[in-house]
Parts: C-alpha cells; structure tokens; sequence
C-alpha cells in the first residue's frame, strides 16, 4: 500500500471522530458549560422522580412501615381491584375528567389568545406593566388565591354578596353550592396561571420571520388577518406540544387547589384522585392503596401522552418525541 493512501485503521478512526460515541464525546466536550447548566435539573429528576419510582412495588402489598418493603406481605392485583370496584371510583373518575375537560376547553385557549393580544400592542412601556400584572398572580401561593376567593364571595361580609344584596337579590352561597364549585375552580386558574402561561407562546412569536408580516401587509392584510395567517400558524409546533403535554395530565389535576375548596356540601363534585389519594393515605393511613392510585393516574397519563404524541404525528405535526 502506498504512503499517500489512508489506512484502514486511520479511517476507522476518522469515522469513530465524525459519527457514533466520538461525535458525542466531542459535541459534550465543546457545549459542557450547557451540560452543566442543566445538571441540577437532571438532579433534581432522579432524585424527586425517577428515584421514588422503587416504591410504586408497595402497591402489590399491603405495606405497613414497622414491616418495611421487604418484608410487607405481597397482595398481587388487590388493590387493583378494590379501586376499581369501589363505589366511589366512578365518582373520582367523573369529576376529574369533568374538571379536565373545562380545564383544556376554557382555559387552554385564554394563554393564546393573550398572547397574541399582547404581542399587538406596540406601546413598550404599557405592553410591559400588562405583562408584570399578569404575572404577578402565578407567584402567589393557591392558599392566597382561596383566601382572596372567600373574602368576596363568603355569605358573611362578601364583597360580591354585599353588591347582591345592595340591588335587592338573594345573597348566594358560593362556597358551599356545588353548582357553584367547578366555575370558581376554572376561574381561580385562568387568574392565576393565564398570564404566566403566555410566556412560551410569546416567546415562540418573536422568532417569527418579520418578512412573512411585511409580505401579509403588501398583500393588504389587516392586523387580524396577520395575526390568523402568520403568527398562528407559526406557533402551531408549541401549541401542539403543550397540549400534549397537557392531554397527559388529565388525571393530574393538582391537590392544594381543590383542597382548599372543599367542604362536606360540595364533595361530590369536587373530589378527585388527588385529594382522595391524601385521604386515603395520609388520613386513614392506606399507604398501598393510596399508591395505587397514584400508580393508575400515572399509567393513564403515559399512555394518553403516547396516543396524542401519534395523533400529532399522523396530522402531519412534529410532536413531543
């Protein structure tokens, strides 16, 4: 073999550098400040919620803690079956999907819609003051909201009641009617968290071509036309994530909001498996039945996330994966 020609093993390991672990080694080598940056949240999954998987086993025993996992007698499917045959799981499953089904419908939207109405604004100084006092609810804890909730719309010295009586109406129990529950629920979050959720779509509107507007405008498109035309159909890969990511909660409403609502008159129509899981595990002590319920809402989510992750994808749309 002549000197001028490559060697076989010198092109084994020009491919090794250019395809496979060497590409890798060298592509983590060159953005290692970007690794580290996202280091404690790696962490923080294993740690908080890869690691805690181990103890989804307790929900195949009837564990009890002076026993311990190993020696906790196993129960096989029991569990199982008692949260399936039990007279309340139709009641938790109802609920749930009926709080995740206004949820997705009233409030997905509003983000969006918000969105676009800010990103219209031209006005720097009042497009900002907007944006920090939307915001400013996100930061405050669901015991504030609720509490803010009772002072105007207790029977008692409610603001809202007070307004009521004032124009010759029946005062009105809020917190204590079941019709009333799920409207003040859904309002409650699109107070609080609608303003925090425009963050992402707003920050998808601003890596929007500017031609494709001035292209629009020479066209003789108004402002909606464009924001129809350009900004939404631009958006439309995010948008398609987060509701999947969000098709993937359905069973995973939250616990300290719906806590916070309940009472003895309204539990019918608000109780869900959150709650119920701190009922039954922290209250009455069921920690392997409580797990299993968990253990449920976390399968249906997994696969909810995989079909709307291939429905996405049949519809012609990238995906979460």
């Amino acid at each position: 073999m002549r000197e001028s020609e490559p060697s076989v093993v010198s092109l084994q390991h020009k491919a090794y550098r250019n395809t496979g672990l060497g590409h890798y080694l060298r592509n983590a080598a060159s953005n290692k400040l970007l690794y580290l940056m996202i280091l404690p949240g790696f962490i923080y999954f294993v740690i908080f919620k890869y690691f805690p998987m181990g103890g989804l086993i307790i929900s195949f025993q009837d564990y009890q803690p002076y026993l311990g996992i190993r020696d906790s007698p196993w129960v096989g499917f029991k569990h199982f079956v008692r949260l399936f045959t039990e007279p309340t799981f139709a009641m938790l499953l109802s609920n749930t999907l009926i709080l995740f089904a206004l949820e997705l419908v009233i409030f997905f939207p509003i983000p969006i819609i918000l969105a676009l109405m800010m990103n219209e604004v031209r006005h720097r100084l009042f497009r900002n003051s907007i944006q920090t006092i939307v915001y400013i609810p996100h930061f405050m804890s669901w015991v504030i909201i609720v509490s803010i909730t009772y002072v105007f719309l207790s029977v008692d010295g409610g603001v809202v009641n007070e307004i009521i009586a004032a124009l010759g109406g029946s005062k009105i129990s809020f917190l204590t009617s079941p019709e009333w529950l799920r409207p003040m629920y859904i309002l409650q979050i699109i107070w609080k968290e609608a303003g925090w959720s425009t963050i992402i779509y707003l920050a998808a509107i601003t890596v929007v071509d500017t031609q494709l507007y001035e292209a629009a405008e020479m066209d003789g498109a108004s402002r909606l036309r464009k924001m129809w035309h350009v900004t939404l159909p631009a958006i439309r890969p995010v948008i398609i994530t987060l509701l999947i990511l969000k098709i993937g909660n359905t069973l995973e409403l939250g616990f300290e909001h719906m806590y916070l609502l309940l009472n003895s008159l309204n539990r019918e129509v608000g109780e869900i498996f959150d709650t119920y899981i701190f009922t039954a595990g922290l209250k009455n002590g069921q920690l392997s039945f409580s797990t299993t319920v968990g253990l449920f809402k976390g399968l249906v989510g997994l696969v909810l996330v995989m079909f709307a992750n291939r429905l996405a994808k049949k519809l012609g749309e990238d995906g979460v994966y």
